[in-house]
């Protein structure tokens, strides 16, 4: 019977990451610990330094997010003219 795939958190992976980036222990003292096989700590570990810029950098979508927003609600405004303008014919031609 095989064994099935273990699902590890975020947060554990991130955890297990930053103690092999503190290196006060080897990677396969870690791995004896968590049971998680060494060359899958050094990938998190790799993964956690390339993706960590990511944290301190600033989002540059506000201003296009804001102009979404601007254009969103540009159009819900036409609708309900187009709407009052609509039901106010129609109450005309008495339907």
């Amino acid at each position: 019977m095989k064994a099935k795939r273990q699902k590890h958190s975020g947060a554990f992976k991130a955890k297990v990451a930053i103690e092999a980036l503190q290196e006060r222990e080897t990677l396969s003292e870690l791995s004896k610990r968590y049971g998680i096989h060494p060359n899958q700590i050094a990938r998190w570990k790799r993964e956690f330094l390339e993706r960590a810029p990511e944290i301190f950098e600033k989002p540059q979508t506000s201003e296009n997010h804001d102009k979404e927003i601007e254009k969103m609600y540009a159009k819900i405004g036409q609708l309900e003219m187009e709407r009052e303008y609509l039901k106010k014919n129609l109450k005309k031609l008495g339907l």
